[in-house]
């Protein structure tokens, strides 16, 4: 069956952004699904060390993709220090490579943190990469991929860029029968919470999500549904495998995002 592969920058990042649409492929079609992440979320802590923060949110990152069955990944830079470079982009080549990824998510190109900015730069570049032969100089790397894995960008947070203008949404898909899964899957990155109510003064982590669920949600006409943009670019793949796969919603209105827009 498929494989798809979420690459975001930090632990609970694929829970709030994409985890309804990797349950649906895995619970409901049997695709295998991998959860990664560029960093343990080692400065995610007011109170912990980095390393002892790492130890927990890796293990609650475990256990998040657990609850779908899902194999959970950490490429082991550090927070705020996710940068293009050599190092970094062959990590995630051969994280595709091993996993035989068909459909890879990742952040939005444009979105409030710089993690998450250089994290979709980084996929984007390794995607293109991972069927190239000639990456790795060494003489038994990972194989190369058949082609180049289908890329979707998730919806950055709150649905908006770096002046806070509107990221359009490009389709949806409705995750209203696995919400419960995603606010579970949430749920077990208690630390960051906790790391959030200190930090930002916000209590609200898993109302925020669903709120955001339901907004995407109502663009369509549905009640919850998450938000995704395709990369078709030169030689990436065109054709919306996960729309034909879990229904593409199309948004009403020519112009769509932003917490407080529902369409025209």
């Amino acid at each position: 069956m498929p494989t798809v592969l979420s690459v975001m920058a930090h632990p609970d990042d694929a829970e709030f952004l994409c985890a309804g649409t990797l349950a649906r492929l895995v619970n409901a079609h049997g695709w295998t699904a991998h959860i990664a992440t560029m960093t343990p979320g080692d400065c995610g802590s007011a109170d912990l060390d980095p390393e002892a923060i790492s130890a927990i949110r890796r293990e609650e990152g475990r256990a998040a993709a657990s609850m779908i069955g899902a194999t959970y990944h950490c490429l082991e830079e550090r927070d705020l220090r996710v940068f293009p470079n050599e190092r970094t982009l062959e990590k995630v080549i051969r994280l595709m490579r091993e996993t035989r990824a068909d459909v890879v998510i990742t952040h939005s190109p444009v979105d409030y943190m710089l993690d998450h900015e250089s994290t979709s730069n980084i996929t984007r570049a390794a995607a293109f990469g991972a069927p190239i032969r000639n990456m790795f100089l060494e003489s038994t790397p990972p194989p190369p991929l058949d082609h180049i894995p289908t890329l979707y960008y998730a919806d950055p947070i709150e649905g908006v860029g770096l002046f806070g203008e509107p990221v359009p949404v490009e389709f949806c898909i409705e995750i209203s029968g696995v919400l419960d899964i995603k606010q579970q899957m949430l749920c077990a990155h208690a630390s960051q919470r906790e790391w959030l109510l200190k930090h930002h003064g916000m209590d609200e982590y898993v109302a925020a999500m669903e709120h955001w669920a339901a907004a995407r949600g109502s663009l369509c006409d549905v009640s919850a549904a998450e938000g995704f943009r395709q990369h078709r670019g030169h030689g990436y793949p065109r054709a919306n495998l996960l729309g034909e796969v879990l229904g593409a919603l199309i948004p009403r209105g020519a112009e769509v995002a932003g917490t407080h827009r529902t369409g025209a």
